[in-house]
């Protein structure tokens, strides 16, 4: 879908700015290798839910200060002093509103007996670097911060402040650093447009980019609770009346159910792009459902393929059971969680009422069992997307951009509901068939993180400085 605007003027600046990312020494660069030391800071700080996050906001912080960032644009901010924000701003002209950059410091647990290298340390082997965090996110985290201190250093004019926010709580546990910044240092972060890096990853396959995610909209997170209830009794006397029995038999009802599919501006311009990066048969499904919406394609296409059905329709999936008290006796109770994940524009009383008639029996209670939040999606910004489009073209030639929704949720939904647009933009390429968050051995290769070097600094720039 060709994208229209008035950042003309930007692109002809971002060919000027473009060279080929294989141009960067990755191993004499200096620039590389301030990355680098700042990605092994990172990673060699257990940042963990029970460990915190302010060890590494401090070490972060005192690498800004040293270079210059005035006291004032370096703040450490958050609820407790375990679990602190960094924020940092680099400060332009004033002529347009900040721009924001976004990432996590903290990851999930990594115990080193599931491990085979130490988690907490940044291992280069085999031209991959390993440790916890490597893709999700202190990848990111590390070339945000070099970017920054990179401009300062360059002394790039500036149209805009870039604001840095390096947050504690993204991946659960209470403490969410975006929630607590917007509720209570709003000022801190306030930006016209954010680049968040949590999500809209560039993809490779056989080494190469063959496609560039732009994270322009989530799905919404709601848990539905089934649970039927009865009086119970001794099991050396059963009834037909069983709460297991009446529970099994609505979630297979529901297991047959699929919700329809439909598109919104988001998932039709990514079907409209993707296809260009696909085997032909697929591509020609997909152009046909992001040009006319057929429904017979979107069938053929969510039938081959459950990522493609998540990105079609609403989802919901059986993924707890519970029941009974005891070994011998009838259960008074049977419950499950239904795990739903609701196209942006849809009713959350919508999704329960459907559910109710796909069950059909009134002796199973439906609920809502977490509160469904608003997700909006981020308008198509020309300017973020011509210039992403103007150096994926100069770094990985022939790579289609593409904006999609992602099934999962980020800290982009507070960002949204705060009334500011977002964008999942990774500038760190991942193997399509080795993508291990959250998982053993976490890795990235070495090269994909030097190519996020580049990528970021160049896309930072260009929606800082005009393409200066």
């Amino acid at each position: 879908m060709p994208l229209r605007g008035p950042a003309r003027a930007v692109l002809g600046a971002l060919i000027l700015l473009a060279s080929p990312w294989c141009e960067v020494d990755a191993q004499t660069s200096p620039n590389d290798r301030e990355a680098r030391a700042i990605f092994a800071e990172l990673v060699g700080i257990n940042t963990t839910h029970d460990r915190g996050t302010a060890r590494a906001a401090r070490a972060l912080a005192r690498r800004f200060l040293a270079a210059g960032f005035p006291a004032k644009d370096v703040v450490i901010a958050g609820p407790n002093p375990v679990r602190t924000n960094l924020v940092v701003r680099l400060r332009g002209s004033g002529t347009r509103k900040p721009i924001l950059l976004l990432a996590h410091l903290d990851v999930v647990e990594a115990r080193r007996a599931d491990w085979s290298l130490e988690p907490f340390v940044l291992t280069e082997k085999d031209g991959f670097f390993y440790g916890r965090g490597t893709t999700d996110i202190k990848d990111m985290a590390a070339i945000f911060a070099h970017t920054l201190l990179r401009l300062k250093r360059e002394r790039v004019p500036l149209e805009r402040d870039v604001i840095l926010a390096l947050t504690a709580g993204e991946e659960g546990g209470g403490d969410n650093g975006v929630q607590w910044l917007l509720a209570n240092r709003r000022e801190l972060i306030d930006a016209a447009v954010g680049i968040n890096a949590d999500a809209g990853d560039p993809v490779m396959k056989d080494s190469q980019v063959y496609l560039r995610n732009v994270e322009a909209s989530e799905k919404i997170y709601m848990d539905v609770r089934l649970e039927v209830r009865n009086p119970g009794g001794h099991s050396s006397i059963p009834v037909k009346e069983n709460a297991i029995y009446r529970l099994a038999a609505a979630l297979n009802r529901f297991s047959a159910y699929d919700f329809p599919p439909r598109l919104n501006e988001i998932t039709r311009a990514y079907f409209s792009r993707a296809a260009a990066s696909e085997p032909d048969t697929i591509a020609a499904r997909m152009r046909m459902v992001g040009e006319t919406g057929d429904t017979t394609a979107m069938r053929r296409l969510s039938e081959g393929s459950p990522w493609l059905s998540s990105v079609l329709r609403t989802t919901c999936v059986a993924t707890r059971l519970d029941g009974g008290h005891a070994n011998n006796a009838l259960p008074q109770t049977a419950g499950a969680n239904i795990n739903c994940r609701l196209l942006p524009d849809e009713r959350p009383e919508n999704v329960l009422e459907t559910i109710r008639r796909v069950v059909n029996d009134t002796n199973v209670h439906v609920t809502a069992a977490s509160e469904a939040v608003p997700s909006p999606a981020s308008p198509l910004d020309p300017e973020v997307f011509e210039s992403i489009d103007s150096i994926t073209a100069a770094m990985w030639p022939g790579a289609a951009v593409i904006p999609n929704m992602d099934a999962g949720t980020s800290d982009n939904v507070w960002l949204r509901n705060a009334g500011m647009p977002v964008y999942g933009v990774s500038g760190v390429p991942l193997d399509y068939d080795d993508i291990r968050w959250h998982g053993k051995d976490e890795r990235i290769l070495v090269s994909a993180f030097y190519q996020g070097v580049e990528f970021t600094y160049r896309l930072v720039r260009a929606l800082s400085s005009g393409g200066r």
